[in-house]
């Protein structure tokens, strides 16, 4: 039966992070995450966390000046590693299992050198923080020009790198959109990824309408042997609490 984690910068915008965290755990969710917490005091973050017993799964590398990362650009290779240790030392204070280091909108073979070297300069810092990395396809509808294309990209380059601790985030939304064929990526992928996310598609909306059957994916996710929460990762309307309806099916057999 699949867990869930909320990703705090998409289902409570608004919201101080350590109100946001009180808020996941009474709406149910299993776990936390978010994306950019650096102007949140720490304390008032580890105390929301001790509160409520959930664990904060990861946070991002900051945007930088364009908007989509640092890391595989040539020209920003010192603001990057800046950026890396920024995150795990944050991370590491709010006991973050991972950083998702944010590649940057570029292409070419420098910009593949430079990301390689970035991500194993990041591998070396979460090891000394018992942490993981995590690198992230992103739709070219969302974000043109980004770096990593797609799963099969993204599978290459670990590959090539051979990391114990460097792992996908594969996110069924940016795979929906960019290859389809969610459960045929997700089963080929699995042995590289190291965490889930999801939204509806195409608007990013939450589950219950679009492309995605999740109830089928969540399941073939759930007989693959997964066992860690899934990132719910969507774009609100209104009030979260109005949009959890998916959720509790979920918990209702959870409970039986």
């Amino acid at each position: 039966m699949p867990s869930f984690s909320a990703n705090l910068g998409f289902l409570w915008p608004n919201y101080p992070l350590a109100e946001a965290i009180r808020s996941a755990h009474r709406s149910g969710f299993d776990a936390v995450e978010c994306h950019f917490p650096y102007d949140e005091p720490v304390d008032e973050v580890c105390q929301a966390l001790e509160e409520t017993g959930l664990p904060m799964l990861g946070l991002n590398t900051i945007r930088g000046p364009l908007n989509a990362g640092l890391a595989a650009l040539p020209d920003r290779v010192s603001e990057a590693r800046r950026a890396i240790d920024q995150a795990f030392k944050y991370g590491a204070q709010i006991s973050s299992r991972n950083v998702h280091v944010m590649a940057g909108a570029i292409t070419g073979q420098e910009a593949t050198s430079t990301y390689l070297d970035s991500l194993r300069y990041a591998s070396d810092t979460a090891e000394k923080y018992h942490m993981s990395v995590l690198i992230e396809p992103l739709n070219p509808f969302d974000m043109p020009g980004y770096f990593l294309r797609d799963t099969v990209h993204a599978c290459e380059l670990l590959e090539t790198l051979n990391l114990a601790n460097v792992k996908l985030m594969f996110d069924i939304y940016h795979v929906e959109r960019t290859e389809s064929r969610v459960i045929e990526r997700f089963n080929s992928c699995l042995p590289l990824i190291g965490h889930v996310q999801f939204a509806s598609v195409p608007d990013r909306g939450p589950p219950g309408y679009g492309a995605i059957d999740f109830d089928l994916i969540f399941n073939a996710i759930d007989q693959s042997g997964w066992s860690q929460p899934l990132g719910a990762e969507y774009k609100i309307s209104g009030s979260t609490e109005d949009t959890l309806g998916w959720m509790q099916p979920y918990k209702q057999n959870e409970r039986q």
